[in-house]
């Protein structure tokens, strides 16, 4: 795919959100190092006050050099060279554990010289959870002859219980990374196949405007020759040809404008324009189509003025009125109902179709969609109508609702700012 604005930025935008979780995983990966140390420290301070406390009461001093060795992350000995009993030394534990904080369980054992093997103590837990007596295995150190020692079994998950912000936070940025790239995907399979939509409406239209464009050439030609003019039937006949390509071009046209509506906005030439001739003349317009429905314009006064464009306002309501018949079981009765209301224009076309459920009414200016209903089989259509006369209205920053009437069929109003 050839790199545009637009893949730069997802480009970018994805680089930066995977230089951020990289930068928090490290921080977090420091941030554990820094807990295991701070843990580490502590426990060489509380190991020491232990070894002082032993020797006190004694003939022995403390040896110059530190008691207290790290043989691993969770295993430490204290060397004291001096006899002491097994509950002091516990008591000892806990007490100093407590002063400095920590409150991960361990297991501590002493060394018996006579037997020449740990004697296993208690499994102390601090994090108020009864615990068995765990199989911790406390190797033996060579040249010490009076020394404890003391394991953390769940040191790691207790470091990891003291950084749960940092770990709910790269979890979080995890799931914006994922959810970023999910929509990044997403937005591009939907720009491929809108493309292709486009390709393809623009193709289709291309390929039926060449044929009307001949079979509207012909039927002009066809109705100015005296045989079909002398031939009412014929000149009716050659007469509805040229209309009925005349509407079929208008679809056409409008299948075509609602595709570009979509990649750049309809440029609307506005006027000032009075609504009720407007009106009028699309109704008349209809009666050729349906010459059964009733039609009628219920409004205090014909000189309402609005700024619009004359040719997207008559397809708009050529829309709204086409839909409102086509949608109907009975003969069609319509009115289009013209008020006024704190400089807001109503345009309201009420209907006696078979109406609309509640749950579907909100989806029709949707495009492309269609309600399955007693009519959908009956009448042809893309389910454009609507959605461009939405798109038209929101242009003119008009508003546009749709409400189901009580008894039967559904009001459709179109609300204009309106300055006289």
């Amino acid at each position: 795919m050839k790199i545009n604005k637009l893949n730069s930025i997802i480009l970018l935008g994805l680089i930066a959100i995977i230089g951020i979780l990289v930068a928090q995983l490290l921080w977090t990966r420091e941030a554990f190092t820094l807990e295991q140390k701070k843990l580490s420290q502590k426990t060489h301070i509380a190991l020491l006050e232990v070894a002082k406390k032993l020797y006190e009461g004694t003939n022995h001093e403390l040896p110059a050099q530190n008691p207290v060795q790290k043989i691993a992350n969770d295993y430490y000995i204290v060397n004291v060279e001096n006899d002491f009993e097994p509950d002091i030394l516990e008591f000892y534990l806990k007490t100093e554990f407590k002063k400095m904080n920590i409150t991960t369980d361990f297991e501590y054992a002493m060394y018996n010289c006579q037997s020449d093997e740990m004697v296993y103590g208690n499994y102390i837990s601090l994090s108020k959870q009864e615990k068995g007596k765990q199989s911790v295995y406390f190797p033996k150190h060579k040249n010490l002859v009076y020394y404890f020692a003391v394991r953390f079994p769940n040191e790691t998950s207790y470091l990891f219980s003291s950084m749960r912000f940092w770990f709910v936070l790269s979890i979080v940025l995890i799931l914006i990374l994922l959810i970023y790239v999910y929509s990044i995907f997403t937005l591009l399979q939907q720009k491929k196949y809108s493309e292709l939509q486009r390709d393809f409406i623009n193709n289709m239209t291309h390929e039926f405007k060449t044929p009307l464009s001949s079979i509207l050439i012909a039927s002009k030609y066809l109705i100015e020759q005296n045989p079909i003019k002398e031939d009412k039937k014929l000149h009716t006949y050659t007469d509805i040809i040229i209309k009925q390509s005349h509407k079929l071009n208008h679809h056409i046209e409008k299948i075509l404008n609602t595709s570009k509506s979509d990649y750049k906005t309809l440029e609307l030439k506005k006027e000032s324009i009075l609504i009720v001739p407007v009106l009028e003349e699309t109704i008349e317009n209809i009666a050729l189509k349906y010459p059964e429905a009733n039609i009628k314009i219920s409004a205090k006064s014909n000189d309402y003025k609005i700024e619009t464009d004359v040719f997207h306002f008559t397809n708009l309501i050529y829309n709204l009125l086409d839909n409102a018949v086509k949608y109907c079981n009975e003969k069609p009765e319509i009115t289009i109902k013209i008020t006024e209301e704190n400089q807001v224009l109503k345009l309201a076309f009420i209907d006696n179709g078979i109406g609309i459920s509640i749950k579907n009414i909100s989806l029709i200016f949707d495009k492309f969609y269609r309600i399955q209903n007693e009519k959908s089989n009956e009448v042809n259509g893309f389910g454009l109508g609507l959605y461009y006369v939405k798109e038209i209205c929101n242009l003119q920053n008009w508003k546009i609702k749709a409400e189901k009437n009580e008894i039967k069929g559904v009001t459709i109003t179109i609300s204009i700012p309106y300055k006289k």
